[in-house]
């Protein structure tokens, strides 16, 4: 392409037509005195041809180099898969499942007292009921359910009267326990404990919403297996962990997961469950299990210090009171929570507001008692005379005379055998014995599956001796003295065993977990190499790298899995994955290590981001520094920003100088007012106040945040056309997608988050079904516009932001030329469009305040990006580095923290009534990582922005840029990787470095898989179109 004139504006250039509406930064930003004319470029019409064989070699050229950058990325992010997986795989804990089952004819401690095997009078102990009804009221805080004196009670207080007012007035008949959940306290993970006796492990937190069947023996299993009828009512989570055990014909399950719904699901308990509850109706059911959902999801939506939640726990009241109405004598009542909620209504952790819920069982004839009169009334906090959630199964199995499941660790509930006059502890110690018996004999089959030595269950087999010897003295002397010694002694076992098993269920996979680590590091190493110290054209080494690394891989793979087949006794699969990786690596390495350069920083910014990110890295090794990392976050960007300054202060021209300047100052200004919006964690307490929300124990945001999207809609278009004009790029296509598509698309999320909060509010006269029918419409007109008329066509078919002019006067002697406006910045404006649209999407699916974070961060990313053009750092870590920091600044400025519970869930339903796949997960997602995904988008513009279309080696720069933004990411997962892994016996393990650990692994594969999947053929099409336009140069 023969170039007439360039940006420093040479004689060849005349002006044109469009000069004049270049506007100079001085009037944009109103403190520059600089001035910056942009001329047009001027080429010959007969170099836009097309169809030039050249034009076309060299277009096939770069279709080949960006291919092959993809491979080599993806290849990247395969490694890492791999090197999580083995870490994963031995960090996060399982235990082996057992597949016995207890059986009625078998007791397990052999005694006489009582004849086994008829469930008609019971399996291994008489039973005390003949019908039972279990309700689960989903997130039932124990301080629910204690009154308080005071005339300002808060909405969760003295709402919820029955429970505390049946066990105090009437103790033979009722009592009240904290029921403490063991972590993670979420539902499904609670329902296995609440049904087989057994702990979890942390693994199975990652199937919460994904429940499978329970494998091992439990209470309802052994209910059907003794020919009861089961009737349940509510969370379909129990369908499908019990498939095929609950009748049919007397089963309604809901959907649990719409927590923006309080009412439907248990309205569609109460319906079916009063009707059952008729005398008419007793010979269709023996036991039924009803799980109400509406204080969890009014907890979920508003928090529990909200009228919602007042009115919920009302309700609750009320249908309790039905129900001791409702019942006869032969039926016994529990009432019990599966878990507790945070002040934001949240659960998943191991706080105690999550962990502390309630138990309530009742009996119309009098069968319970107390050990004391000290204790007739219920405790006053979940401090008091807990008992422990997995202590129910062994409790109900016995009432209902069925056998305990055979991996029960629980101990029974003293309340419930020591009968209505508080003495008879030979039923208590016969009810504890067999609980006991039964626990020796599950250790003894788990000691012998897991090949265990016997120093394993040394401690409950001496405490176990001792029980049987004084059970052999109990049986042949039998006073009220020796039976309370015998219960106490089986207690005693009890707890030493549960303390064994925790211990024991502890034990980490440590082969694994190093493999894990061995891949990883040795992929960050080669990231590295690749990223900063790589000699050459990185495009073109992607080749060699992703053909000698995958090459390598197969044969590596190949040869394990033959190993394995002929000589290990080992999972195939495992072996194969691991041979391949580290034979990929091998040959990844042989790749790259002919071009290297220097292996440490050469610039004051290379040393800058280095000590930043290893500074970082390193920080995660401490508890203090991992829940502070927000503040952290904060003082390392205002460092960049000071550096930036001063360096901007140096320059020698008067116009960069104070352009410069003037975005430094605004990058800090930035960071700080971003900071602004914060949710604290529960460790922060009471350093941290939150302002995310209304109030600090609310999860809906206040009336007054509801001006930040409309705001946000005026504003953010106006900033963003202030920089288009001033890089002479507001042409094109970008004020019809600016300023007309984005900012009416802002308007309309702006109403529904208007709309959202009045129904939450209950300020919208309309019904609920038509209000959420109207912000589901809204919904997905902001969604499928951003998708489709947005990115495939405004994006992907439309030119880039150009204008162009035919010459009005050519002559004979000079060929025909065209005037092209908006030259200098065509790739990044044009790339910038691809981000506006997913910033479109991001800003949307947050709350009002994450909203207005998300548009700080894109003001944000243009302040840096002209601080980088400014100071000639587009090669620089420095852009790179500082993205990675911002997004994940910006993740907790959206509402987030590392912790399970500060998932927004209810995003899931911002466009649908119900779960819908994979819609509903992409929601969570990029309400999670919307921050890290928008710094995903923006690393190319590093490198794009400012720059003219016809520079070269463009496509080897943004691959630097993206490998050094991978390489953070890569270095801070590796970090809390290693640190998980020296940490693993810390006290404070799965309260902070493994979510923190968890949320690192997976803001690297989000933030990779964005990187493959979007950007990547976001740079495709815009080389294409502006290839097409300018001619294609060696990339």
């Amino acid at each position: 392409m023969k170039e007439g004139s360039t940006e420093d504006g040479s004689n060849d250039a005349v002006p044109g037509p469009g000069e004049s509406e270049f506007l100079t930064i001085q009037e944009k930003f109103k403190h520059a005195s600089v001035t910056a004319t942009r001329r047009p470029l001027v080429v010959l019409k007969e170099d836009l041809d097309k169809t030039d064989p050249f034009h076309k070699f060299k277009e096939k050229s770069f279709k080949r180099s960006h291919a092959f950058l993809t491979l080599a990325f993806v290849w990247f992010l395969v490694l890492q898969v791999v090197g999580l997986y083995f870490f994963t795989k031995g960090f996060l804990l399982t235990k082996l499942v057992l597949d016995f089952k207890s059986e009625c004819a078998v007791s397990p401690d052999g005694s006489n007292f009582y004849q086994p095997g008829d469930p008609n009078n019971g399996c291994w102990h008489p039973k005390a009921f003949e019908k039972a009804v279990v309700i689960v009221i989903d997130a039932l805080r124990y301080d629910f359910t204690i009154p308080v004196r005071t005339d300002t009670p808060a909405p969760y207080q003295n709402a919820l009267k029955v429970l505390h007012e049946t066990a105090a007035g009437h103790p033979s008949n009722a009592f009240l326990l904290p029921f403490i959940a063991d972590p993670p306290t979420t539902t499904l993970q609670r329902l296995k404990g609440l049904t087989t006796g057994t702990l979890p492990t942390f693994v199975d937190a990652g199937s919460n919403f994904a429940g499978t069947e329970v494998d091992e023996d439990n209470i309802i299993a052994q209910l059907r297996t003794a020919g009861k009828t089961l009737a349940h009512l509510g969370d379909d989570t129990w369908s499908a962990l019990f498939p095929n055990l609950f009748e049919p014909e007397i089963t309604h399950a809901y959907e649990s997961f719409n927590v923006w719904d309080l009412h439907t699901l248990d309205n569609g308990v109460t319906e079916h469950l009063f009707p059952l509850l008729s005398p008419a109706n007793s010979s269709k059911w023996d036991v039924i299990f009803g799980h109400f959902l509406g204080v969890d999801h009014a907890g979920h939506r508003y928090g529990p210090s909200h009228p919602a939640m007042t009115a919920k726990l009302e309700q609750m009241d009320g249908l309790i009171r039905r129900m001791i109405a409702s019942i006869d004598d032969s039926t016994l009542l529990v009432v019990m929570g599966d878990h507790g909620m945070d002040t934001k209504g949240d659960h998943g952790g191991e706080s105690d507001d999550e962990v502390e819920a309630a138990l309530w069982m009742y009996s119309k004839a009098p069968r319970f008692g107390r050990t004391s009169h000290l204790t007739l009334k219920p405790p006053s906090t979940a401090k008091e005379r807990p008992v422990n959630q997995i202590d129910l199964v062994s409790t109900l199995s016995l009432l209902l005379g069925i056998p305990i499941p055979f991996n029960n660790l629980g101990s029974p509930i003293e309340e419930a055998f020591i009968g209505d006059s508080g003495h008879n502890w030979e039923n208590l110690a016969r009810a504890s014995h067999l609980t006991s018996a039964q626990i020796r004999r599950y250790q003894d089959r788990y000691t012998e599956a897991r090949n265990m030595d016997s120093s394993a269950s040394s401690l409950p087999t001496e405490a176990w001796k001792k029980l049987q010897n004084v059970w052999v003295k109990v049986t042949r002397k039998s006073t009220q003295a020796e039976w309370k010694q015998s219960y106490f002694s089986s207690s005693k076992f009890q707890k030493i065993n549960l303390e064994v098993c925790k211990a024991l269920w502890a034990r980490f996979d440590v082969p694994s977990m190093i493999q894990g680590i061995v891949v990883l590091l040795w992929t960050t190493v080669v990231l590295a190499s690749y990223a900063r110290s790589t000699l050459g054209d990185r495009s073109q080494l992607a080749y060699s790298l992703f053909r000698n690394g995958f090459a390598v891989g197969v044969l590596g793979g190949s040869t394990a899995a033959v190993a394995s087949y002929l000589y290990l006794d080992g999972q195939i699969l495992n072996n194969v994955l691991f041979g391949a990786a580290i034979f990929g690596l091998v040959g990844t390495t042989f790749a790259i290590h002919p071009r290297q350069l220097g292996a440490l920083p050469a610039s004051f910014w290379g040393w800058l981001t280095f000590v930043v990110t290893i500074s970082q890295a390193g920080g995660f090794a401490a508890n203090s520094f991992t829940i502070w990392e927000d503040e952290i976050l904060l003082f390392f960007i205002v460092t960049i920003g000071t550096a930036t300054l001063v360096m901007s202060a140096q320059q020698k021209s008067y116009a960069k100088r104070t352009h410069g300047m003037m975005q430094s100052f605004t990058f800090m200004f930035l960071t700080r007012f971003a900071s602004l919006s914060r949710l604290c964690r529960e460790e922060q307490m009471p350093y941290c106040k939150s302002t995310y929300y209304g109030t600090s124990s609310s999860s809906t945001s206040s009336q007054y945040l509801l001006l930040v999207p409309f705001a946000v809609a005026y504003i953010l278009p106006k900033l963003i056309q202030s920089y288009f004009e001033a890089a002479g790029s507001w042409r094109g296509t970008a004020p019809l997608v600016i300023g007309s598509f984005f900012r009416g698309s802002l308007v309309l999320s702006a109403l529904f988050w208007l709309l959202d909060t009045a129904a939450d509010n209950d300020q919208l006269p309309l019904p609920e079904g038509i209000s959420k029918d109207i912000r589901m419409t809204i919904a997905r007109i902001i969604l499928l516009g951003a998708i489709g008329p947005g990115i495939f066509i405004l994006f992907v078919r439309s030119e880039p932001c150009i204008a162009s002019l035919e010459d009005p006067s050519p002559t004979p002697q000079t060929p025909p030329k065209t005037y092209i406006f908006g030259s200098p910045s065509s790739r990044g404006a044009h790339y910038f469009l691809l981000l506006t649209f997913l910033a479109l999407i991001s800003i949307f699916v947050q709350k009002p305040m994450g909203g207005g974070a998300l548009a700080l961060f894109v003001f944000q990313i243009l302040s840096l990006l002209e601080i980088l053009s400014t100071n000639n750092l587009s090669s620089s870590s420095l852009g790179p580095i500082t993205l990675g920091l911002l997004g994940n600044f910006y993740f907790f400025k959206t509402g987030h923290q590392a912790t399970l519970s500060s998932i927004q869930w209810e995003t899931a339903f911002v466009a649908t009534r119900t779960v819908v796949y994979p819609w509903s997960p992409l929601f969570v997602m990029v309400n999670t990582f919307g921050a890290q995904i928008l710094a995903t988008l923006a690393v190319p513009l590093v490198v794009l922005w400012r720059q003219p279309p016809n520079k070269k080696g463009m496509l080897s720069q943004v691959a630097k840029a993206l490998a050094t933004f991978m390489l953070f990411h890569a270095v801070l997962s590796l970090a809390t990787t290693l640190w998980a892994y020296w940490l693993r016996r810390h006290l404070m393990l799965y309260r902070i470095f493994n979510p923190r650990f968890l949320t690192a692994g997976l803001v690297l594969l989000v933030t990779e898989c964005v990187l493959v999947l979007v950007v990547l053929p976001g740079l495709r099409c815009n080389f294409l179109k502006v290839g097409r336009v300018f001619g294609f140069v060696q990339q």
